[in-house]
């Protein structure tokens, strides 16, 4: 029999069709119950190899949340090559979901554990008028913003805390007991001319909902309101950080390894 080959494959997807990346409890049979990118990508793979395929990501991205470089992993025994795989794949998945390249890679490769950090950017459409072209991909939110504020305060979760008041209520990380505690490497605020602000955070890992949190809790702070970010951080209660901002917003941008 012909040895498996561990395949890294970066994967693209406007996620507002489904219902997030990794394959749900229901969804026990191909193409059954709710759709997720995961299950999209084992099913174009199937159809090619016949191999019954598990999709392990880097991050497993809420129903809604977008991604420009998701990195998953597969092993397939198939003797395509990357590059032909790579075309026959997208051939046969939905056209809001694409594969971007694919390598081999080591046994020791996992696309989760190997990961030293990631980049998420969330989108904010700060004016008077929504954008039907737009609405897809940014939380339109008409009220203005103070960035200053908005900057100074995102100083403040730079580094390693307890993130637990930035963490949803219903994580499995609550629930098991297991630390909350993430370092936060660097949080960019922009606007541009199209009236687009720019929220880009790096970190060594997230906890649930936590990007979404943190926007929530910085737009707070961009209309003067709230508790310090520090008060929040030293209370650990999800109650005084902001509030979980629509998932529309959100892009997984890069993981490095």
């Amino acid at each position: 029999m012909v040895k498996k080959l561990r395949k890294k494959l970066i994967v693209a997807y406007k996620g507002t069709n489904y219902n997030g990346f990794a394959r749900q409890a229901q969804d026990k049979v191909h193409g059954s119950g709710t759709r997720t990118i995961s299950a999209e990508i084992e099913m174009a793979i199937n159809k090619i190899t016949t191999e019954e395929v598990k999709v392990i990501g880097a991050g497993r991205t809420d129903s809604g949340v977008h991604a420009l470089a998701q990195v998953c992993l597969i092993d397939v025994r198939t003797q395509i090559g990357n590059f032909g795989l790579m075309q026959a794949i997208n051939n046969k998945l939905p056209k809001d979901i694409v594969i971007k390249s694919i390598e081999d890679v080591s046994e020791e490769f996992h696309p989760t554990f190997s990961a030293k950090s990631k980049r998420y950017r969330y989108q904010i459409l700060n004016s008077a008028l929504p954008c039907p072209f737009k609405s897809d991909v940014v939380y339109y939110y008409p009220y203005k913003l103070d960035l200053l504020k908005m900057r100074e305060a995102a100083k403040e979760l730079i580094g390693t805390h307890d993130f637990k008041a930035f963490c949803a209520a219903k994580s499995s990380v609550l629930q098991k007991g297991s630390s909350t505690v993430r370092t936060i490497l660097d949080i960019e605020i922009e606007k541009d001319s199209e009236e687009i602000i720019t929220i880009t955070v790096v970190g060594n890992g997230f906890l649930y909902n936590m990007v979404r949190i943190i926007v929530g809790t910085l737009i707070d702070k961009g209309m003067d309101r709230g508790i310090a970010i520090k008060e929040i951080i030293e209370r650990k209660e999800r109650k005084y950080a902001g509030k979980t901002v629509p998932a529309s917003g959100l892009t997984m941008i890069s993981v490095e390894y």
